[in-house]
């Protein structure tokens, strides 16, 4: 299983509203990302630097590659972008992080 880790921007002010949409996230895209082999999914909140940090386990590589042509998880991105930083697809601008250590 590969496990995958990369972090985000989030706009200064939106702590509190982006842990509530998370809170409240949507059914279908939990379903879809369990679907796609998403598993132990984790996003950490700098609150000094504004720095998410996601860490997640990925047990069907091509299932997740093709997340970002679902229409849900479009929609997701649509639904946040005014609180992160995105790409002109409304993606979040993510930059991949390099496993260095992990302890078995």
């Amino acid at each position: 299983m590969r496990r995958i880790a990369f972090k985000m921007f989030l706009h200064e002010g939106f702590e509190e509203e982006y842990k509530r949409r998370h809170k409240e996230i949507w059914p279908e895209l939990k379903v879809l990302l369990k679907e796609s082999g998403v598993e132990d999914y984790s996003i950490f909140l700098d609150e000094e630097t504004h720095l998410l940090f996601g860490v997640l386990k990925c047990s069907k590589e091509m299932e997740y590659q093709n997340l970002p042509l679902q229409p849900v998880m479009q929609k997701w991105w649509e639904h946040n972008k005014d609180i992160m930083q995105t790409n002109k697809d409304n993606s979040p601008r993510s930059i991949s992080l390099e496993e260095v250590f992990y302890l078995e």
